[in-house]
């Protein structure tokens, strides 16, 4: 699809009451986070999305690149939460990301910890959440997202058997349109919850494809091992290790245990347990 993708969507209408009312649309730049940044450096509306038609140095978590070809979606939102809210941004635009898939494929992704989109164990978008925190007062959050709509699978290269795309997995073409219309609607009706003091705690762990798995996370330089049990409060993983210990993790880079099955925890509810 060519031409201004903003344009088509909000003809479509958007129906949103802070994400997406004002819109920066660019047809490369060198991340849609690098320009989200100087935006909230001037303290631009909260809601202002950036949108890339190709990225020339885009980045993911920890310091990874993505691939940003054109045809797919590649965006920042400035946001300007309270310390409450921050640690959930993350989880509501993989949230928002999940819906946005389902509710125009009939797809209901999966969601690895912290915040990778799969479909059929393969990525299909990332989220990425930097901050500015001045005098332990948060001055803003940065949300960028990536979703790969109609890579081929010759794009991918030594990434294939990692990464898809919705046209790849799905087997016919989705519209970015109608993808980034309801993302930017699921993200607005998800924050705006967390303004008002809702969790959207219980659906991430309900979304969570980790869970009951056994997993190895690199977390600041060191490895933990063990069988991802839950999360708390803030969405952050807890993995109880070999030898008993709860370990919370507040990030870090999972890998599932090849020879993963999913096991059955005993139900904290049940009296006999």
């Amino acid at each position: 699809m060519s031409g201004n993708l903003v344009a088509s969507m909000v003809r479509s209408g958007l129906y949103t009451r802070v994400i997406g009312k004002r819109i920066r649309f660019f047809q490369q730049l060198t991340s849609t986070m690098d320009q989200a940044h100087l935006y909230a450096d001037l303290c631009i509306d909260e809601g202002t999305v950036v949108i890339a038609e190709s990225q020339r140095s885009s980045r993911g978590r920890l310091g990874r690149t993505w691939i940003s070809k054109p045809g797919n979606l590649y965006l920042s939102v400035v946001l300007y939460p309270d310390e409450a809210g921050l640690p959930l941004i993350g989880i509501i635009a993989a949230l928002a990301v999940k819906k946005s898939i389902f509710k125009n494929t009939g797809v209901r992704p999966d969601i690895k910890w912290p915040n990778d989109i799969l479909i059929n164990g393969r990525k299909v978008a990332g989220i990425l959440v930097e901050s500015t925190i001045i005098a332990d007062q948060i001055k803003y959050a940065i949300v960028g997202i990536g979703i790969n709509i109609s890579l081929k699978q010759e794009d991918l290269g030594e990434l294939v058997a990692s990464a898809t795309s919705l046209d790849v997995a799905l087997g016919y073409e989705v519209s970015r349109e109608n993808i980034l219309r309801t993302l930017l609607q699921e993200l607005d009706s998800f924050y705006f919850g967390i303004k008002r003091g809702m969790s959207p705690i219980e659906e991430w762990r309900e979304s969570l494809s980790t869970l009951s798995k056994r997993v190895s996370v690199d977390y600041m330089g060191l490895r933990v091992e063990g069988i991802a049990e839950d999360i708390d409060d803030l969405g952050n993983l807890i993995v109880k290790t070999d030898s008993g210990e709860l370990v919370t993790l507040t990030s870090g880079d999972v890998t599932l245990a090849k020879d993963n099955t999913e096991l059955q925890l005993p139900n904290i509810n049940d009296p006999t347990n």
